[in-house]
């Protein structure tokens, strides 16, 4: 294969390693190429990852470049001593962020590897600890090459693009991943729009039905995408979900294969961007996965903006979703790439410290977000069974305090009367699509107790009381302190109730829980 078909392991990840070393008497034990999987269970699904390492060492000192087959790559540095191996694998698309560590043994031709957790780090607030790897050298060539068929596109010149006037409060629906995830079919898109309004999510604002990965079929002949069985007529499908006054969404990404190995958009941007116009398309999820497979990460910006340049092309409104994990400081460029909304965080999971850590992690972001760009800590969890009603409350009061997307992920056939009053709460609700657009930031913080505030429409004021913590606690908003007038108009979000407090407000926040205010 030629030498441009190669990764440049330095202009993502090793260039400053010379690329051919000393040989001594003997080869060194880890040079070469390792290749192996990783498998672990996500959502009930089981998974089988794999994995290709190539590996140079010299004397005690490894590195190389980690790949797996959805183009996810990083750099690799480490140590040997006898058969003992240490390492750490660095993500390209967050330099500044500490690396997986490893530990293993090996072998012969054999390296086994376990995840290490930091000691300094939260552990228990993972979402995903990484399974044990076993891999074998395949070879002893340590260039690492992409498929044949797997080439840098040119890209035009990107320039920022002027906004498309959607999604000027943030957007709220349904996504089938969370609940469906490769599950989801025709029937229950159909009978999830069904639900949505006779539930009343639909008149709360909950209008998108947006349909997540694994729709995806071949492409005909002439290249246009299909969806596959489960999905026989998607213009149908899309009409059927106009007729209940509701708004269909898709799933796509940049890359060659989406993350669960369905077929991408790549080479075929403005091509599946004229497909999903003719099916009726009005939400548009672009999710990075196999783009690192083709692209680097400098020009996530560009591949981007040609989806959203094919999107608008069509003349058909669609809200255009940045799916890239917060990889490369999104909230500087995502709206200038014609972005409505772009994920700032890993994917959720259904349990306190993973959408603990998802929301709160906003603050500090909120000069980014405004009509018709919102920073997105991915989709609700509430109703999914993992949390309790106080941490679904902690769930919906921080995503509106944020300004951020309310996309449901519950199974609404199967939900309770106390998740749909949470998801309709319609004066939190009103926090979350406030006119005024901007996003809620933390003022105080004295250990597990937080205080937040946003400014609303009006001059009025959200002010959220968070207790991080395991037992129930005392918390105070002082209005002077919070820059209210003194003696505000004050209603309890939750409680439903208005209450007198001239000069500050104190209350017993439940463990995990949240008091949240509108003071005006």
């Amino acid at each position: 294969m030629r030498s441009s078909a190669r990764i440049v392991l330095g202009t993502a990840l090793l260039a400053c390693v010379p690329f051919w070393l000393a040989w001594q008497s003997s080869a060194p034990q880890l040079e070469g190429t390792w290749t192996g999987e990783q498998t672990f269970q996500r959502r009930e699904r089981t998974i089988t990852q794999h994995l290709e390492y190539v590996l140079r060492q010299q004397g005690a000192q490894i590195t190389g470049v980690a790949a797996n087959q959805n183009g996810r790559t990083g750099a690799i540095s480490g140590t040997v001593s006898g058969d003992h191996v240490q390492i750490e694998i660095h993500d390209p698309f967050r330099p500044d962020s500490p690396g997986q560590q490893y530990q293993g043994t090996v072998h012969g031709s054999s390296l086994d590897l376990t995840f290490v957790p930091r000691p300094e780090a939260n552990n228990s607030r993972r979402r995903f600890t990484p399974p044990p790897a076993h891999l074998q050298r395949t070879s002893t060539v340590t260039a690492y090459q992409l498929p044949a068929n797997l080439r840098h596109p040119p890209l035009a010149p990107f320039h920022p693009l002027p906004p498309n006037g959607l999604a000027l409060t943030p957007p709220m629906g349904w996504n089938s991943w969370n609940h469906f995830a490769g599950k989801v079919t025709d029937a229950e898109i159909r009978q999830t729009a069904d639900r949505l309004v006779s539930s009343g999510m639909a008149a709360a604002g909950y209008i998108y039905v947006n349909i997540d990965d694994t729709w995806e079929g071949t492409r005909d002949a002439q290249g246009n995408i299909q969806s596959n069985a489960k999905f026989p007529d998607m213009k149908a499908l899309a009409e059927y979900v106009h007729s209940k006054g509701l708004k269909l969404g898709i799933y796509s990404s940049p890359g060659p294969k989406t993350c669960a190995g369905y077929e991408g958009s790549y080479l075929h941007e403005a091509q599946d961007a004229r497909t999903y116009a003719a099916w009726g398309v009005d939400y548009l999820k672009y999710d990075w996965c196999s783009a690192s497979q083709v692209y680097t990460p400098d020009q996530m910006q560009a591949v981007y903006a040609k989806m959203a340049q094919a999107l608008r092309a069509t003349g058909r409104p669609m809200v255009f979703s940045l799916c890239e994990y917060g990889w490369q400081n999104v909230g500087q460029w995502g709206a200038s790439v014609g972005g409505n909304l772009w994920r700032t965080t890993d994917d959720i999971q259904d349990n306190y410290a993973s959408m603990a850590r998802n929301g709160f992690s906003q603050n500090g972001r909120e000069s980014a977000a405004g009509p018709g760009h919102w920073n997105d800590p991915d989709m609700l969890e509430i109703g999914n069974g993992g949390m309790s009603q106080d941490e679904y409350q902690t769930h919906m009061s921080l995503w509106a305090m944020l300004a951020a997307p309310l996309i449901a992920g519950n199974d609404l056939d199967a939900m309770t009367p106390a998740a749909l009053s949470i998801l309709t709460n319609r004066d939190v609700i009103a926090v979350d699509q406030d006119k005024l657009g901007r996003q809620g930031f933390r003022v105080s913080a004295q250990g597990d107790l937080e205080i937040w505030k946003r400014p609303l429409a009006g001059g009025a004021t959200a002010v959220a009381l968070f207790n991080r913590g395991t037992q129930p606690a005392p918390m105070t908003a002082d209005w002077q302190a919070l820059g209210v007038r003194a003696n505000p108009k004050v209603r309890d979000l939750w409680a439903h109730r208005d209450v007198t407090a001239p000069g500050h407000f104190t209350v017993t926040v439940p463990a995990h829980g949240v008091v949240m205010l509108r003071a005006r």
